[in-house]
């Protein structure tokens, strides 16, 4: 489990300069994340072969299912965001400007890349280091429970550099609900489309942003 610790180590240290920046220069959030996800993406692809075997395995099985069911999925995450935006903005001070700030990241960028993006690369790629790769693992060595908690605390963690509490609160929350329709369903073709939904929707098709 050596490796699980050092590739998540290098994605601690990839990810706490993009949050805390944002950015840099013409290297804007959206392609230093898919920088990031590529590299990491790479490393568990050489130090996990289990990996990428059992994702083919899980791709196969009872596919438009898995696709529909994310769907459904991504759209009640949605409605819980689009609900905890109202409510959030009525009990915390803060709350207005966080979530501006969060849509900020899209700021100039063209709407068209960060799609393709999100698509393609990062609703993906997340998916598949976050949980098919890290709680994947931990789950192994810690028990299914144990090591979603242990993998979903990392990934809130990792969002602590941005210093934006809705930011950290809403990855939790994502963290939480993908995390445990891994543990139940074991899918990560599930949680790829899951995430991938709801990242378009949410940052794209139907901003929650007033």
């Amino acid at each position: 489990m050596g490796s699980t610790w050092a590739i998540t180590l290098i994605a601690g240290v990839l990810f706490t300069p993009l949050f805390m920046t944002q950015g840099l220069g013409r290297f804007d959030f959206w392609w230093w994340m898919s920088t990031n996800l590529t590299i990491l993406l790479v490393l568990v692809a050489i130090f996990d072969r289990q990996w990428w075997s059992e994702i083919r395995i899980d791709i196969k099985h009872r596919t438009l299912l898995k696709v529909g069911f994310g769907v459904l999925s991504a759209l009640f995450l949605y409605i819980v965001f689009y609900t905890g935006n109202i409510v959030s903005r009525q009990i915390f001070s803060f709350a207005k400007s966080g979530i501006e700030n969060v849509y900020a990241f899209k700021s100039g960028v063209s709407p068209f890349r960060i799609a393709v993006l999100m698509v393609l690369l990062i609703g993906p790629g997340e998916e598949l280091f976050w949980r098919g790769f890290l709680q994947r693992r931990l789950q192994m060595e810690q028990g299914r429970w144990r090591g979603f908690i242990i993998a979903t605390s990392i990934y809130t963690l990792v969002h602590l550099a941005s210093g934006n509490a809705m930011l950290i609160f809403a990855a939790g929350l994502c963290g939480l609900f993908w995390g445990f329709f891994y543990v139940q369903k074991g899918s990560i073709l599930l949680n790829i489309v899951s995430h991938t939904v709801w990242d378009v929707a949410i940052f794209l098709v139907f901003p929650v942003i007033e």
